[in-house]
């Protein structure tokens, strides 16, 4: 017997049905605050509905459509929890209606926007080529090649060795709490 929509989803269930490890379940709930499983006695996870809904449209970001998980959190920080779960769903009316709602509340020139150091910049975009991004959001500037005698690394490059980073760093943290 299948159980309701409505009903909540122990790690386990949700696992299997986004086919994802349940590992990287805990590990994203590190990473998104808004990812909040109730927990019962002994650290038993149960995921509401909203929750499993937030967690295909992150799922959906990560994996479909390249982004990083900073990419992740900026677009959930910028567009909100509906709009993850919008993409999640496969709702593209209520996607396109959120994003022109954003676009409206906070109309920003060029010049008026926030400009910030070179890896400040990084924070946000998407490791897939410019095609492959969802609705063109998380667009910047493309540095392009870079010649191999410059000195510089490619953005593209500067981005994937910052998410290594915080991987490395995660995998420290969990190993400090093993010791």
């Amino acid at each position: 017997m299948d159980k309701s929509p409505d009903a909540f989803r122990t790690i386990s269930e949700v696992a299997e049905d986004l086919d994802l490890p349940q590992h990287v379940l805990r590990f994203w709930e590190t990473r998104f605050t808004q990812i909040k499983p109730m927990k019962r006695g002994g650290g038993r996870r149960y995921y509401r509905p909203q929750d499993v809904e937030l967690i295909k449209g992150i799922r959906h970001m990560l994996y479909e459509q390249g982004y990083t998980i900073k990419g992740v959190q900026k677009l959930l920080r910028d567009n909100g929890n509906q709009f993850l779960v919008a993409v999640g769903s496969g709702d593209m009316k209520a996607v396109e209606a959120i994003a022109q709602r954003k676009q409206a509340e906070a109309p920003l020139t060029p010049a008026a926007q926030p400009r910030g150091t070179d890896e400040e910049m990084l924070v946000g975009e998407a490791r897939a080529k410019p095609s492959r991004r969802f609705f063109g959001l998380g667009k910047g500037e493309e540095d392009g090649p870079v010649a191999a005698d410059s000195g510089k690394l490619s953005r593209d490059n500067r981005a994937l060795l910052q998410e290594a980073l915080f991987d490395l760093l995660e995998c420290k943290r969990l190993l400090d709490q093993v010791r």
